[in-house]
């Protein structure tokens, strides 16, 4: 019996990827309750301004909004004087679109899992210390520090005068077998760079 992704060729989706995608999903921060907030409050005060309209032109106005207050204010300011505070208004209008629309930077760096049903993450600090300590145990070694970039892991390591290049190698060897063991999914390539103890 074959399946579906063994028939249509280019079909078949690795696993790993699929569990990146599906993981960065879940791990995406949610903007859903301030967005919540300014809807209800946008909906709020422009069902009140259009039943307030509405029944103003009706001839009884429910006096909810102070219509004729707005009116009289409009009438004795200047527009170019207004024309700043609109611009301000719409740039703000504008930056929530935004943020609605665009996703957040997850916190959390996806785990592998067995289960396709299970998504874990570990904080990018929490990586950051774990890959430090795996790189100081290294000999030789005094201090590390690692960056996590959008492609690479970046490991400096700081070490005595006596050191050489071989010791990038046990320290690339430690980051990489650290990352094995966790099983952080997306990471990159291991990029370690020496500097020389200043004496």
């Amino acid at each position: 019996m074959t399946t579906l992704q063994q028939i249509l060729p280019g079909a078949a989706a690795t696993p790993r990827l699929t569990g990146l995608r599906r993981a960065n999903k879940a791990l995406r921060p949610a903007r859903t309750v301030p967005g919540a907030v300014v809807a209800i409050v946008l909906t709020t005060v422009m069902g009140l301004t259009a039943a307030e309209l509405v029944s103003g032109l009706l001839g009884t106005p429910l006096g909810w909004v102070p219509v004729n207050e707005v009116v009289e204010l409009a009438g004795r300011t200047a527009w170019p004087k207004v024309s700043t505070a609109a611009l301000v208004v719409a740039g703000i209008g504008v930056l929530m679109v935004l943020l609605a629309v665009v996703p957040g930077r997850s916190r959390l760096v996806a785990v592998e899992t067995s289960d396709p049903l299970i998504v874990i993450g570990i904080t990018r600090s929490g990586l950051r210390r774990t890959l430090a300590a795996a790189a100081q145990q290294v000999a030789g070694v005094e201090k590390a520090r690692v960056r996590l970039r959008l492609r690479t892991i970046e490991v400096t390591v700081v070490t005595d005068a006596e050191s050489t290049g071989a010791m990038l190698r046990q320290v690339g060897t430690a980051v990489g077998d650290r990352l094995a063991g966790v099983g952080t999914l997306g990471t990159g390539e291991v990029v370690v760079r020496l500097r020389r103890k200043a004496l």
